[in-house]
């Protein structure tokens, strides 16, 4: 066995463990023909060593950077943490990271920056064409949120007007040929004359014992525990990984785990129990990379978050009781959009229903949204929606078109799906139909009430169009639209015929709900952070008990020992006092007074 360590490991040398050195020069070839390269690499393929490989071959020069997308923040630090290990160099350097309210880069001095999807979206609005990139590689593609969904779209469009910039697609899990087709710009039906390719890279395997459970099992939270403790018992080394299904779950295992390690024998061999999950403060979520001692055994509780993106060093016990899940359904087929129609808006595209997206939505549901259109009203709206080059029908008759296509039958089935497309057929033509059927979009649904909330907060108006100045501001917000609204009507908020400015206020408040965790409950000390949370607590409501620990917070001299003694999330604070400086910078931009109600 060759003892290899990715850590003295350097690009360009040999590296007999990973399954990308060997296919190196190969990934490289592909990048220089063609312009999108969809990279399907199985476990243990370090497609995290791609930026390296693109930085020693020169991607990084002329004052370009190489851009690696993550769908989590902790994804996005960690594996940014482990290449600048790697590398041999400082994190913030030569690599770098930014996530939403934290920027981690230096920007001539960073070639290779980590960044969730969100930010990338938003780096877009500033610089259309991303010419400071020269490669952008979306990593765990496959999840498909909301704003992946958004990014691909917003490339494929890009890369219309830069055919020198390159793009990766990397997933273990990935439909590869459905994304090759649609970044694909080859129209000729001659294949040496296409624009994007697939690689598949296989990865290292080791032998694996996998024990199935007899019988169905009744509570599979107790078994969890039962097992992590028959490992912990009669095995020697190594650490152990669980998988549940959510934050309650993970918490509840945690607290019957660090009860069990009570019960150890001070010279038996020692547990450290460790929690996983999304809304984990950051600070929490590293110390599952930390390593323990030889005589301690590291176990990770963790929702689907450790399942991919992350690495945790040590595992060799995975353990997973959970229940089955439904079929993944994308978020853009089951989210608000208003968020998503107002980043589009603000990044230009005008005509939103012909938006390049992935997924298609059923023919159902883009009936039911041009109803929920007719119910906004406005020939106005559904001409800008739909994109209708000439005059819309009579609006009582296409409520009747509606009405015999999508509830003659009730659901309809497969076949009758196509009688709710007539519709689509007849405010547009040809051409509409062709858009939709080409590449799906999210239901129509779930857009128009996009539109609705946006056009309620008078963030568009009735051409769908954003309103100057208030939705152009709302836009530059890293908020969601509501927050961001609030925070720009915040110096004259209207209160029982009365005029409060309340700028600072809204602000607090608009930065500490993006804290999850505020207050800190301590498996074995419910009772006091509950009394330490009422003093705090007042009948107006949670978001004044979040102006009142913030302010207590800046008061106390932000203490961390003021804030382990009332039982209040020290790191996430320190946070919010970050974001809330950033949030006035913007507000200030807008020359938006910062005034306070005084407590009124």
């Amino acid at each position: 066995m060759s003892l290899f360590s990715r850590k003295f490991w350097k690009p360009g040398t040999e590296a007999p463990d990973s399954a990308l050195n060997e296919l190196r020069n190969h990934i490289l070839y592909l990048l220089e023909k063609y312009q999108t390269v969809v990279i399907v690499g199985e476990t243990g393929c370090f497609i995290d060593l791609i930026p390296q490989y693109l930085l020693e071959a020169g991607w990084a020069e002329k004052g370009y950077m190489i851009g690696v997308t993550q769908p989590r923040r902790v994804a996005a630090v960690t594996v940014a943490s482990r290449v600048a290990e790697e590398r041999g160099s400082i994190l913030g350097a030569e690599v770098g990271y930014t996530i939403r309210f934290e920027d981690c880069s230096e920007e001539k001095i960073t070639k290779v920056k980590f960044l969730t999807d969100g930010l990338l979206i938003r780096e877009i609005m500033g610089d259309p064409l991303l010419k400071k990139y020269s490669v952008i590689m979306l990593d765990e593609a496959h999840e498909r949120s909301l704003n992946t969904d958004i990014i691909l779209g917003l490339l494929r469009k890009i890369q219309k007007k830069r055919t020198d910039l390159r793009i990766i697609i990397a997933s273990a899990t990935l439909d590869a040929e459905e994304m090759r087709d649609f970044f694909n710009n080859n129209e000729t039906g001659d294949k040496s004359k296409d624009t994007a390719s697939i690689m598949t890279i296989e990865g290292r395997n080791y032998p694996v014992d996998i024990h199935y459970s007899l019988d169905p099992v009744p509570d599979y939270l107790k078994c969890t525990v039962e097992t992590v403790m028959k490992v912990h018992n009669s095995e020697k080394e190594g650490d152990i990984l669980a998988f549940l299904t959510g934050q309650d779950e993970v918490e509840a295992v945690v607290r019957m785990l660090i009860d069990e390690a009570k019960k150890i024998p001070r010279d038996g061999h020692k547990m450290k129990v460790l929690p996983m999950y999304g809304t984990l403060p950051s600070s929490e979520q590293m110390k599952v990379f930390e390593r323990t001692s030889r005589n301690i055994r590291k176990i990770v509780i963790a929702t689907n978050i450790a399942e991919a993106s992350i690495t945790i060093n040590g595992i060799v016990y995975k353990e997973s009781y959970q229940k089955l899940p439904l079929a993944t359904v994308p978020e853009m087929q089951r989210s608000d959009l208003a968020p998503v129609v107002l980043q589009l808006k603000a990044l230009g595209i005008i005509n939103i229903i012909k938006f390049h997206f992935l997924s298609p939505p059923p023919a159902q549901n883009m009936v039911r949204g041009l109803e929920l259109l007719y119910a906004l009203d406005g020939k106005k709206l559904i001409t800008s929606f739909i994109g209708i080059r000439g005059r819309p029908p009579p609006a009582q008759n296409m409520m009747v078109r509606l009405i015999t296509s999508y509830r003659d039958k009730g659901r309809p089935p497969a076949q009758n799906m196509v009688r709710g497309l007539e519709l689509l057929y007849a405010l547009d033509g040809k051409g509409l139909i062709t858009s939709y059927r080409d590449k799906g979009r999210p239901p129509a649904q779930n857009m128009v009430r996009g539109l609705g909330c946006l056009y309620a907060l008078d963030a568009i108006d009735e051409d769908c169009n954003l309103t100057s100045p208030l939705g152009l501001q709302m836009a530059e917000f890293p908020l969601t639209p509501m927050f961001s609204k609030m925070l720009l009507e915040s110096k004259a908020c209207i209160i029982f015929s009365g005029n409060f400015g309340c700028s600072e206020e809204a602000i607090t408040v608009a930065a500490m709900t993006q804290i999850q965790n505020v207050f800190v409950t301590p498996s074995g000390n419910k009772s006091s952070a509950a009394r330490s949370r009422r003093k705090f607590s007042v009948e107006e409501g949670d978001h004044v008990t979040l102006i009142n620990v913030f302010n207590s917070f800046i008061k106390y001299k932000k203490s961390s020992k003021w804030c382990h003694e009332y039982f209040l999330n020290y790191k996430g604070l320190c946070r919010a006092v970050e974001i809330r400086h950033q949030l006035a910078r913007i507000l200030k931009k807008f020359n938006v007074p910062l005034v306070s109600c005084g407590g009124r």
